[in-house]
Order: structure tokens, then sequence, then C-alpha cells
């Protein structure tokens, strides 16, 4: 193995003592019908093992746990639930065996023992098919490893592959770990089927896998293993002993992520994607391109599951492919694309549906010549108003067609009047308020003064409106820990003024006129007050601190000025004072994966570890959303330092429900944690936001929507409200049928968000997409975007873990997966005998295997005493609000040698014991790897080319994410490798769970099993 040095981008968390990070991953879920069977018991008799032949019956499958689909038939009246109600008491072992070691199935077991030992025997001969697309690289002709059909019976379960269509060549070269270029070796012993191979070193010839090492990592970590004889490449059974026989399978005909990621970059790369065409697929969001906005909104603020939607529902309940869209309504979009236009009706405001309310878009249709249009969603005929009249063409369109944003665009803004205004009335511009603990640690850590300090600089980059006007954004100042301290910072005082409230349980905000103020007008008394503030507190030994009076103090301050606003907290440790909101230690790890976990025995008021405070939730979403007249719209952002556990499922509560953001930085540390901790500070004061935002999402007739994903607040079913929403926040939406879907007309999805700017203008933002509609099963599978069904798997999964046992949520990942792939081999390919015994995944989900078994191995999933439960909290509150880019690299991390960098982002960087010393000098400007610092957090500027490169990749890299990654070094055969090794998703999971290999096998035999 070439151990020179790689970097990998990981989740945005970082590295904890004791434990490897892995990237949270995702889920979709079945339906009350399952609550009557045992969670992963899979039926071959009934309806479904009485049709002849071992395939499905035609038309929807009949209700029961059997059913072919987990959102199958439902009883008349009651709508269809994504997870069962609450499991029945049950003895059955959980499908995770509890750790230490394991002998059971970390997953369902869809077949009988028999089958299993069976499939483990003719591993050999498995092999995998796609449905359509290229072959991978080194496959026959068609046919070439099939046995030819009608003669005789077929043979006893195999996997095989038929590989389909013409051989092509490897791709081009890349930076990435992918075919054609040198890829990256994990830092331990590699499986005997690593797919790839790394550059020979000097004297070293190339051969088959990767070559041992010599690591010391100690034994390996015990864990769930799949009950196969012989266990598979890497299992336990293979660790000691002789090295088994080669097996047959050939790694080059499993699906690699990076070769999809590759070829959709070498196909549209650096091209315009028009947005012309109804339903069409839009490039990976890995892919570089121009989006061109020609009637439908770009894939950057609106991506589906599907961009074919079933005609009917039964046809939705037999492929089990969750119909479903991605939305970022305020989307970063890059320099060289066009910003959203703005549209100004005057006091007549936006032209909508009189019926549905549906705003003007190019699915509304102009009639009678201009004076009267129909709307594309209810089909209601409106009166055109009179100063909106135009004539129409000869092909029956406006004249000004395409002078108007609103009839020729997907995305597309309007200045809204005040009927859309709280009271009736323009709002204020926002006020950002800066809350700081000062506490005994973040005094003594450092972090106060190095807060204050950077204040200075982060003030004068505050939102604007437009670059060349000066921010309208007004600031104030509180610091706390048992008591709060409010400061006077008026433009015309010689010396800040601090006022003290020591009354936590009746919180009031004892000044208003300069407590909030324009920053350029009070800068000097702002400038004097930072200086002051870690002077003042310097002697303070002051360890306990209150949250929620904090919380109660910034929106009656905002709700004084009438205006909405920002709270950002910094905060380090659990509140314990006498105050409300006060919180008790819950991380009990002997409740872990026990029935008493659920019961919150530390907190009567919190049902789940990973569930936040009853109390607290009260607080906020009555005050911080936005129900009424007299509500404030107060969004929270908290800085977390923690030195042990501070409860982050509560803490991190209030942000997810007001649209705010969590960042976490354990054992806070000034000289290796700051650079992280300032960048994060920057872009969240930087980035773009609106205020008081309520968004609905409209659909034609015939399908709506049903369920919504994200850091937001629900008062009635159609409304989804937010306190704040900025460039990185995504909201998920799941959409159901009812009614039939026409192909001629499609279905149409219209998201409107209300929001006031930075400064202080209301204002409508309107994204529109029409997608198609089939009868046909393999339309629907030819349509859907993986990415995109990952992060919605993703949030409901982590989801439902607040009220469903982790086996069963795992149980139904798998089960939904296998549902997805039976149904596409069973009415979208041939029925022959020898293909039956096939695995083929559909060109569209060739990956969907690997991510979902990414998604298995997330921490939030996988309950362990090992695992910190605030970091099964942060990361799950994380995955809630991600977009598509972010959760697609969040759970299937980066990874190139850095010798060959020219792309990509590093977050660990990998360091092999024989890097040579002529790389490590000029990266390091050190003579050897010993001399290298493991507490380095930032690259020496060396003036090497290697040290240029590598450190132009990590600052446009860090640019590109909503949250800073904190550089680690990390040497081969050290402890911090360990966290490193989690984040090869392919790889055997250190805590057990299976590789990419064993998991494909486990999902033919669910294939296997549905299918016969």
């Amino acid at each position: 193995m070439s151990q020179q040095g790689y970097v990998a981008t990981p989740p945005y968390s970082q590295a904890q003592s004791g434990m490897g990070l892995t990237p949270p991953l995702y889920g979709h879920y079945g339906d009350p019908s399952h609550a009557g069977a045992p969670p992963g018991a899979m039926k071959p008799a009934g309806p479904m093992g009485a049709a002849p032949g071992g395939v499905l019956p035609p038309g929807p499958p009949p209700p029961g746990p059997h059913q072919f689909g987990q959102n199958g038939a439902h009883a008349q009246g009651h709508p269809p639930q994504r997870f069962p109600g609450p499991p029945p008491a049950s003895g059955a072992p959980p499908s995770y065996a509890p750790y230490p070691p394991a002998t059971q199935s970390s997953y369902p077991s869809p077949l009988p023992p028999a089958s299993v030992s069976q499939l483990g025997r003719q591993l050999d001969t498995m092999h995998i098919s796609y449905g359509s697309g290229m072959a991978p690289p080194g496959q026959g002709p068609p046919g070439s490893q099939s046995a030819p059909s009608g003669q005789g019976p077929p043979p006893p379960l195999q996997p095989s592959i038929l590989q389909p269509g013409s051989q092509v060549l490897p791709p081009p070269p890349t930076t990435l770990n992918g075919l054609g270029a040198p890829p990256m070796p994990p830092p331990g012993p590699a499986p005997p089927n690593a797919q790839l191979q790394p550059p020979p070193l000097p004297g070293q010839t190339l051969g088959s896998g990767y070559p041992p090492q010599q690591g010391n990592y100690g034994p390996q970590m015990p864990g769930a293993q799949l009950a196969y004889p012989g266990g598979f490449p890497g299992g336990p059974a293979q660790m000691a002993g002789p090295p088994p026989p080669q097996r047959k399978l050939d790694p080059d005909a499993v699906p690699s992520p990076i070769q999809v990621i590759e070829n959709d970059r070498a196909t549209r790369g650096g091209q315009v994607y028009a947005t012309s065409t109804r339903g069409q697929v839009p490039p990976l969001v890995t892919t570089d391109c121009v989006v061109q906005d020609q009637g439908n909104a770009s894939p950057r603020y609106i991506r589906c599951t599907t961009y074919c939607f079933p005609c009917t529902a039964d046809m939705a309940k037999q492929a089990q492919i969750p119909l479903a869209a991605v939305i970022t309504p305020f989307a970063t979009v890059p320099s060289n694309e066009t910003p959203l236009y703005l549209v100004n009706h005057g006091e007549a405001g936006p032209v909508r549906c009189n019926r549905c309310k549906a705003y003007m878009c190019p699915f509304m249709q102009f009639i009678e010549g201009g004076r009267r249009f129909q709307c594309g969603f209810c089909s209601c005929v409106n009166e055109v108003p009179p100063f909106y009249f135009q004539h129409l063409d000869h092909v029956g369109r406006r004249l000004d067609h395409g002078e108007r944003p609103e009839l020729s665009l997907g995305s597309y803004e309007y200045v809204a009047t005040l009927d859309y205004c709280r009271k009736n009335k323009p709002p204020n511009p926002p006020a950002f308020i800066f809350m700081i603990d000062v506490s005994y640690s973040n005094i003594k850590s450092g972090l106060v003064r190095l807060i204050c300090e950077e204040l200075k600089t982060v003030l004068e980059r505050l939102p604007r409106e437009e670059p060349e006007l000066p921010s309208a954004v007004r600031v104030g100042f509180v610091t706390y820990n048992k008591v709060l301290h409010f400061f006077n910072v008026k433009s015309n005082l010689a010396q800040p003024q601090m006022m003290v409230v020591t009354d936590v349980g009746e919180v009031f905000v004892p000044l208003l006129d300069g407590f909030l103020v324009n920053y350029q007008e009070s800068q000097s008394v702002i400038h004097n007050l930072l200086d002051q503030i870690p002077e003042m507190f310097a002697d303070s030994n002051e360890n306990e601190t209150v949250f929620a009076p904090v919380i109660q103090a910034g929106m009656e301050a905002l709700k004084a000025a009438d205006c909405p606003g920002k709270l950002l907290i910094f905060h380090s440790s659990l509140p314990t004072a006498e105050a409300p909101g006060k919180l008790r230690n819950r991380d009990d790890k002997k409740l872990i994966n026990t029935d008493k976990e659920k019961v919150g025995a530390s907190c009567p008021a919190a049902p789940h570890p990973l569930s936040g405070c009853r109390r607290l939730r009260v607080t906020v979403t009555e005050e911080a959303s936005c129900p009424g007249d007299t509500a404030v719209s107060c969004s929270h952002t908290e800085f977390l330092s923690p030195s042990q556990y501070v409860d982050v499922a509560s803490l991190g509560l209030v942000p997810q429900l007001t649209g705010g953001t969590l960042y976490k930085y354990n054992n806070f540390q000034m000289h290796l944690d700051s650079p992280q901790f300032l960048s994060d500070l920057r872009n969240d004061v930087e980035k773009k936001i609106g205020f008081d935002a309520i968004m609905r999402v409209r659909t034609s007739t015939g399908f709506r929507a049903t369920d919504f994903f994200g850091g937001i607040v629900m008062n009635n079913t159609t409304d989804v409200e937010m306190a704040a929403i900025d460039c990185d926040k995504a909201v998920t939406v799941e959409f159901r049928h009812d009614d039939k879907l026409s192909e001629d007309s499609g279905a149409l999805i219209q998201c409107a968000v209300l929001y006031t700017t930075i400064g202080g203008q209301r204002r409508l933002r309107i994204h529109n997409l029409a997608l198609s509609c089939s009868a046909q099963l393999a339309d629907l599978y030819k349509s859907c975007e993986t990415d995109a069904l990952i992060n919605f798997f993703a949030k409901s999964a982590f989801k439902a873990v607040l009220h469903q046992p982790l086996k069963l949520i795992r149980e139904i990942l798998v089960n939904q997966t296998s549902h997805m792939l039976a149904c596409y081999r069973k009415n979208c390919r041939s029925s022959s005998a020898a293909s039956l015994l096939q695995l083929i995944l559909p060109d569209s989900m060739k990956v969907l295997p690997v991510y979902m078994n990414s998604l298995l191995k997330s921490c939030v999933l996988l309950s362990r005493p090992d695992i910190p439960t605030d970091e099964r909290a942060f990361q799950r509150q994380l995955v809630m609000t991600m977009g598509v880019a972010d959760s697609q690299l969040f759970f299937y991390p980066q990874l190139l040698p850095i010798h060959t960098a020219v792309t990509q982002s590093p977050m660990f960087l990998w360091l092999g014991a024989s890097s040579p010393p002529e790389l490590i000098q000029g990266i390091f400007n050190v003579p050897s790897l010993a001399h290298v610092s493991a507490d380095m957090t930032v690259l020496p500027e060396v003036g090497s080319p290697h040290s240029q490169t590598l450190r132009a990749i990590v600052g446009a890299l860090q640019r590109k994410r909503p949250y800073s990654m904190k550089l680690v070094i990390v040497k081969q055969r050290e402890q911090p490798e360990m966290a490193f090794r989690q984040l090869l998703v392919e790889d055997k999971g250190l805590d057990g769970g299976p590789s990419y290999m064993d998991f494909l096998c486990c999902l033919h035999k669910g294939v296997c099993q549905l299918l016969n």
C-alpha cells in the first residue's frame, strides 16, 4: 500500500476522544400493519407466497405485514403512516446485538437459515446487473455469465450477474478515490475484496487488493456480524488461520459512487443546464454546471426523489419509492448565474388564483384574448386584473411573456403589500443580540476574550440589503452566569453602562433606549465594552449558569423593539442554576437500548434522551414562532463549547425550532479550536437570511404535501413557520396521492415563502417545478435521484428515533430498500429463469445500497455506550436541516491522495508511515513525519507547490460548507486513526457494521425472498 498522505472530508462535527465519527445517514418507513408482526418478519406464505412461478401477483398488494410495500393498503378512513405505532411487548432479541461481541446479523434476514448458508457457499458466483445505462468496466457481453433459460429447472438460489449493454472503458484519471486514479488505501488491513489498487512504491509490483500493513490497532472492535458460513471478506472467520481461497466476486462489477460521480461530471460538468423540459433529471449535486432558468426552478432550490410521479396511488404503494422534494428556498447562487428578479406590482400586489391562491407563474394558461387565465394547479378560470392585461400572440402566449419574470422563470420574488405584514404595517429591520456566558470555565479557557476581540471585526461585516449601503441591523449585548447583565451602548455615552437582572424567574429588560443600537453610530462605545468584558469578569468563580431566562430576555428585548431578530448565544455548560429551564444530567449509559431509555427517568419532562425538555419546547414555540400578531420572530444560534455532558438535545432544541444553527466544539482549546470557531462565527453573521418566514407548498390536483421535515414549527397542516431561514437550511416535503394524476398535465409544485429581508422589506419568494407523470413503473425508476432519496430517508429516520425503537427503524430501512429493488426487478426487467436470480439495480439507484449502508452505520441509529448522547443529538439535529448537497457529503466523505491533489476538501489529513520526507518537508517544513505535530489545525505557509496546493484546497472547500471543518492531523498507527477509519464507509465498520459487499448480499436475500 502506498503509505503517503491522504485527506478525507468527514461530517461537520469534530473528533471525540474514544469514538469514531460516522456520518449520519438515512431511511423511510412502514405503516400500522407492521405493528402486529415481529419487526423485520417477512412472511413467504399468503397471497405473495402462493403466487405461481415465484413472482408477485399482479395488481396492488393485499394489506398485511407481508405486503409488497410498506405504504400499502390501509384501513378505510385512516391515512397511512410512515412508522408503525408503539411496538408490542416482545421478548425477541434485538437485531443489533449489544456490545461487546455478538454473532447475530446486524440486519434482518428475510431468508431462512438454510438459504442463508446456501448463499454464503455460493458467493463465488455473485454478480450484479444494472437496469440500464453503461456497464461497469470489465464485463462481458450480454448473457455471457448466465445460464440459458428453458434448460430444466433453475439452479438453487445463486446471486449472479448478467451485464447488459456494451462494455465501456474505465473513466479518465480523477483526483477522487475512483476508477482510473490512485485510490485511497485505508490505514489498516483492507479486506480482500478491495476495489482499487494504489500506486506501487519503488520496487513494489501491483497485486490484487491492498498489501497487508504492520499497523498495530489492537483487536478488532466487537460488533454484530452477518451470519454467513465462513464469513465475508474482512469478517471474523477470515481474521485467523490461513487465507481463504480467492473469491470470484469481481469488485469492478460493484457500483462505485465515485465512478457514478465522475461519469456525471464527464458528461454534464461545466455545461449549461436549462430547466425548460418538464420532469428532466438534473445533474448530480457533485457536478458543477451553470443553471439557466427557463420556466422551472433551479435544482439548487428544489430537488426531488423522482422527477416522474406515478399516476396512481396503487403504483406508488407498489414501488415504495417516496415521493418527496428537498427545498432550499434561499440557496446560494454562484456569481455566474442570474440572481432572482424582483417583481413589484405596487399596491395591487401579486396576481393569484382566486380558488387555490397559487401565485402567477409559467403554469397559468391565458384564454379569451388574455382577459382570463386558467390556473394550472386547480383549473379555476380567473379574471385578469386590468393593470395586468396584455394581448396574446398567435400561439396563445402573452406578448410580454419574455418581459415578466413570473411568466417565464421558475424562481422570482414579489414585493409584498401591507396585507402580508403583521398588523398591516411595514416591519422594522432585524436586530442581532450577542449573549455571552461569562462563567468560570469560559473565562479561564480564554473563550470570552476571543469572542470579544473577534466581534470587533465581525460587526463590520453585518449583512446588508445592498453591498454599497450600510447595514440596517441593530446590535445589543448581554452577558450572563447565574444572573443577566444588560449593557447600554448608546452613541452619546462616554462609557457603556451595565444593568444587572437578578430575578431570573421573571425576566424583564431593564432598558430600551440604548440597548439595541446601530453599530456604525455606537462603534466607539461598543469597542470600549468589548475591551472591558474580559476584565470585568476575570476574577469570577461562578460555575452555575442559566439558559431559559437568557432566551426569554432576548425575546422580550425584540418584542419591546417590535422587530424580528437573532440571538447568538455562546454557552458552555449544563444550566443547573435554580431558574426556569433548569436541566438535569440524563446521560445514563445503563439505560441505552433498554425500555427505560424512552421513559427519560432523569427528566420526566423529556421522554427520550434525544428529545429536548418539553418545558423549553413550549417556551420556544409559544414565543419564537409566528402564530399571531403579538408574537416575536426570534431565531437562536448557539455556539456550545462543552467539556462534559450539556444535554444537547434540550439546548439544541431552541435553534432547531427557530431556524437557527447549532455549533459544538468539544473540550474547546484555544490553540486548536479557535480557527474553526472564528470561521463559523464569521460565516453565521454574514450569511444571507430571511426573518419571520412562512412557507406554503401548493400542488396541482391529484396529490398534496403531507409531511414536512426540518427546523420548522407547524401550527396547522399547511403553513410551515420559521422564525428565520438562511441559505443553508432546507425543508424536505413528502407528497401523497389523493386522486389520479394525468400524464398530459403532469404534477406541478409551487413553493411560496413570505419573509422579511435584512433591510426590513416584506417579500414573497416563489419557486415552481413541473414534474412528469407516467403509468409505467420503468419511467418512475428511471427518473429517481439517489442523493435526494437518502436526504429524505435520513430525516424521516432521525425524526422517528424519538418515538420508535432503533431496531425497528433499521429493519424498516433494509426492508424498504429490498422492496424498491424487488419491485423494479419484477416489473421492469425480463423474467427468465436465470435472470430471476440476479441482483439488478436501476441505473438511477446504482449507489443506493452503499449510501443506505452508510446510513445504517450512523451513530444516531446505532445507540452504543461508547457514543456520547450529546454527539448523537448533535448529529441528528445537524442532518434535519441539511440540503441534498450537504447530506451527500455528510454520509459519503470524500478521499483523495494529497500528492496528486487538484480539487476537493480535506478534514482529516492522514499521513502514512512511509510518507516521503520531501512531501513532509514541502507541506510542514519539518524533516520527517516524527516532527509533525498532531495538534496542528492550520497548515503552515511553506511556499512549496505542495503547500500552496493543499492550502488552496482547504480554503476553497471550507468556503463552500455551512460549517467550518477542523483540520485534524492523523498519523498512521496512532490513536486518532480510529476516527479516520470510521469515515471509510465502504469498509466493514469498526463497530461491527457490515461492509458494502456484505450489505449487497443482505439486500439480495431480501429481494430473492420477495420474488419467491
